[in-house]
């Protein structure tokens, strides 16, 4: 499995037209006549060493694939346009033949469409939520002017308050149907309940969809409810959702309707009405820029109204740091926000925030968002204002990450970078050596074809080619780097020589029979040194020009 594994990977990336040596608006004529002379030269019944043989047919069925592709103008126009990742899409075989490329990009974006589909058949999008709530109000008791001392208290009593568990899993039914399965479990000083959701969303058009929610609950009982979303201009759309709850204190319907509008490419305007056991009127200013984030909201309603402010201002660094301040006051008192964020993981974000509030004292909110899961540790520290539990909430978190970053984080991820280079070291050495096998196999069996064009060439004072070499070249005090970053190819390119003359594409040439990549990724050129009419010639052509001789231009001039 792995060997054929790795020749469907190799196949991939070769290119056809490189491989018959023709340009992309080869003809017919050309296609056939570049096809005919490499299966001459890679039939296997011309070879009776088993091992070259065997060499020959991989190559002979490399050559007869890339034929068979380029030869149908059916085919073709779909390798043109998508590659060979296009060939692959299930359903062409259905489609009509005779289809011009804007037609072929229609047909392959619907049947992409349609293998989407099945897959959604095996996916879910699973979102999971743990908070745990901790008291630490021990803590700082002690600072409290009003504190008194208890003999024998010993060592501070920290504990967990509460804690709340949710996870969800969307199952898509077709294309426009999805499913969402979602549960929570929440305990709170000894007490707790849980609830389960179910809903299920259709989209209905480009500009539109609607969602029925059917939940249960230990605690506030059945719920059933419904949300549509439209957008009624490109600027603008609305949101409106409905809902009763069959409470054990009778029926609690509610209902609200937003409405949002970008007030520029930037900014978004939001209104929100709200009725039921929270009836409010909300309006909001976002404003999202690639360097911050700003957020003014105010709400009118009861029990709570509060006017809010927040500024976000994001860093352009590799972590996506992001420093955050915000300051809330309503009926319910003042609370004043600041913290930080950054990413610590390719899948990772980790953020610290300290809350200062009147009357809810301070507390310390970490939160930790890995993939599609959320981990929120908000730590409570005191119920009153004091400067050492703000001090230690700022500085605390500063210390413990500083000191994890320097000695986990930072090992770590170097850790994981060195293995993902140690990989692509180890996968570029083996596609390398497997081409370079290729290359090689490839070169054994040109070497009879090679010596009768040879013959010919020389009987006629044709072209002979007596040094060439490919990939990236170095300076002249470098000879042993230089030699790790080229291969000969002399071989490969007498054996393309026709009629005294060598015609090279467009295409990189490390798709030619015979070549292989010694430097991926790197600039790489072609140095030839031949003979014609008994001048010697020199060229240095790069990768992806054409290139055709003899020629004038590259004759040496005789040294005197």
């Amino acid at each position: 499995m792995a060997a054929s594994a790795d020749d469907d990977f190799e196949l991939n990336n070769r290119d056809y037209y490189s491989l018959l040596n023709v340009s992309r608006q080869a003809t017919p004529e050309e296609l056939k006549a570049s096809y005919r002379r490499l299966c001459m030269l890679y039939h296997p019944d011309k070879h009776r060493d088993p091992e070259l043989k065997s060499q020959a047919e991989q190559l002979f069925n490399q050559v007869h694939q890339a034929y068979e592709v380029l030869s149908d103008d059916h085919s073709r126009a779909i390798y043109d346009i998508f590659g060979k990742k296009g060939l692959e899409v299930e359903g062409w075989e259905l489609v009509e033949r005779k289809r011009t490329p804007a037609e072929i990009r229609e047909e392959y974006e619907r049947l992409q469409r349609e293998r989407e589909e099945r897959r959604l058949q095996q996916r879910t999008n699973p979102k999971g939520t743990i908070s745990v709530g901790v008291d630490a109000t021990d803590l700082f008791d002690c600072c409290d002017e009003d504190f008194e001392a208890v003999p024998g208290g010993g060592i501070p009593h920290i504990e967990i308050s509460k804690m709340h568990i949710s996870q969800s899993i969307e199952a898509p039914l077709t294309n426009c149907d999805t499913a969402v399965l979602s549960g929570s479990l929440s305990t709170h000083s000894g007490s707790g309940g849980g609830s389960i959701n179910m809903s299920v969303r259709r989209v209905t058009s480009a500009r539109g969809w609607g969602e029925v929610e059917f939940g249960a609950g230990d605690v506030l009982g059945p719920l059933v409810g419904l949300k549509l979303f439209r957008n009624v201009t490109s600027r603008c759309f609305v949101t409106a959702q409905w809902g009763l709850q069959f409470s054990p204190r009778g029926l609690r319907p509610s209902c609200s309707l937003m409405t949002a509008r970008h007030l520029d490419q930037n900014t978004m305007g939001y209104l929100q009405w709200r009725w039921g056991p929270n009836s409010a009127m909300t309006t909001s200013l976002v404003r999202d820029t690639k360097s911050s984030h700003f957020t003014l909201a105010l709400q009118l309603g009861v029990p709570h109204s509060y006017l809010m402010m927040s500024y976000q201002y994001k860093f352009q660094d590799e972590e996506q740091t992001k420093v955050k301040g915000s300051v809330k006051t309503g009926w319910f008192g003042t609370v004043v926000e600041y913290g930080a964020e950054r990413k610590i993981s390719r899948h990772s974000v980790l953020s610290a925030t300290v809350s200062i509030g009147v009357p809810h004292g301070v507390t310390l909110k970490i939160k930790l968002a890995r993939a599609s899961q959320t981990y929120l540790f908000p730590i409570h520290l005191t119920d009153q204002l004091l400067p050492s539990a703000v001090f230690y909430a700022t500085v605390g978190p500063l210390l413990v990450y500083t000191v994890i970053h320097r000695l986990v984080i930072i090992p770590y991820t170097q850790t994981q970078k060195e293995q993902e280079l140690e990989l692509q070291r180890k996968s570029s050495a083996t596609d390398i050596a497997r081409k370079k096998q290729e290359a090689e196999s490839a070169v054994l069996l040109m070497q009879e074809s090679v010596r009768r064009i040879i013959e010919a060439e020389e009987s006629n004072m044709g072209l002979i080619i007596l040094n060439a070499w490919y990939g990236k070249f170095v300076s002249d005090t470098s000879q042993k780097r230089e030699k790790a970053k080229v291969i000969d190819v002399t071989v490969p390119l007498q054996c393309l020589i026709k009629d005294s003359k060598l015609i090279l594409t467009e295409s990189s040439k490390a798709g030619l029979p015979g070549f292989y990549d010694p430097c991926v990724g790197e600039e790489k050129s072609l140095k030839l040194l031949y003979q014609f009419r008994g001048a010697m010639h020199q060229v240095i052509s790069a990768d992806t020009d054409p290139l055709r001789i003899p020629k004038q231009s590259h004759r040496l001039e005789a040294e005197s």
